[in-house]
């Protein structure tokens, strides 16, 4: 049975600037680096890869999101460093969450369960 989504692969047209923005997210880099055509970013059991496609043109694909304890520090923290982001809000479905882009377009979500803040 499947236990849940160990990673997500990215084509992005600029790898340094993509590592440093996952870097701001709260990702580890765990393999590759500015200039290899492959890297991996880790946060928590969460990974994030990277493969570099300078010929990558933006377009929506869907959205990646990602399970965090308290979305509203998470989202401070962000903020903090000058990312461009949605402001966090309860939805219907029992999560609250915030969205954001990254600089190849790749939809981003951070999502606390609501359950468990009680």
């Amino acid at each position: 049975m499947i236990q849940h989504i160990s990673a997500v692969t990215f084509a992005v047209s600029d790898m340094v600037r993509s590592i440093e923005f996952y870097r701001k997210l709260g990702f580890e880099l765990v393999y590759g680096g500015n200039y290899a055509p492959f890297s991996s970013l880790k946060a928590g059991q969460a990974f994030v890869n990277l493969v570099a496609n300078p010929a990558y043109e933006r377009r929506w694909w869907g959205r990646a999101i990602f399970r965090v304890d308290r979305v509203d520090e998470h989202y401070r923290m962000l903020h903090a460093q000058g990312l461009t982001l949605e402001p966090p809000r309860d939805a219907p479905w029992g999560e609250r969450f915030f969205h954001l882009t990254d600089p190849d377009g790749h939809e981003l979500s951070f999502a606390e369960l609501l359950s468990a803040r009680a």
